[in-house]
């Protein structure tokens, strides 16, 4: 079974952040502070892109498994990733409140925090988190 790719690093999370678009420096340290502030977990790379907090281990049916953070985003050229597991009670609710956004597979992409509501997307959080505790207790 071959490993996960994206792994740990010790790439600076600052380095990396003066490294992004500085019209998105405002948001990477808005959503670091509520996602480090809400994890009580330092902010850490994985990969090249990618700022975790926290970390879990997975393994599913088919003998793959490996380690992520419990809850991390990337400053991507096109929008803002947010690393968060969906799948919990009311989150078709908060997402019909949260703004302009669009999905994928655990992940929620927004163009910048001025299009949602931040409140919105910390009640997101806060549900994913719960949801990933259960699911992977620390």
């Amino acid at each position: 079974m071959a490993e996960p790719k994206t792994k740990p690093g010790k790439t600076s999370v600052a380095a990396f952040i003066k490294s992004v678009d500085p019209a998105r420096h405002a948001d990477c340290e808005t959503i670091m502070a509520m996602l480090q502030r809400m994890t009580k977990s330092p902010p850490q790379m994985w990969g090249t892109s990618i700022i975790g907090f926290g970390i879990y281990h997975y393994h599913y049916a088919s003998g793959r498994e490996g380690d992520w953070p419990r809850i991390g985003f990337s400053p991507r050229k096109q929008n803002l990733t947010l690393y968060i597991m969906n799948g919990f009670d009311g989150e078709p609710e908060l997402m019909a409140a949260l703004g302009k956004y669009k999905t994928g597979k655990s992940c929620l992409y927004i163009n910048s925090l001025a299009d949602i509501n931040i409140k919105v997307l910390e009640k997101l959080v806060k549900a994913s988190l719960k949801y990933m505790n259960a699911k992977y207790p620390v």
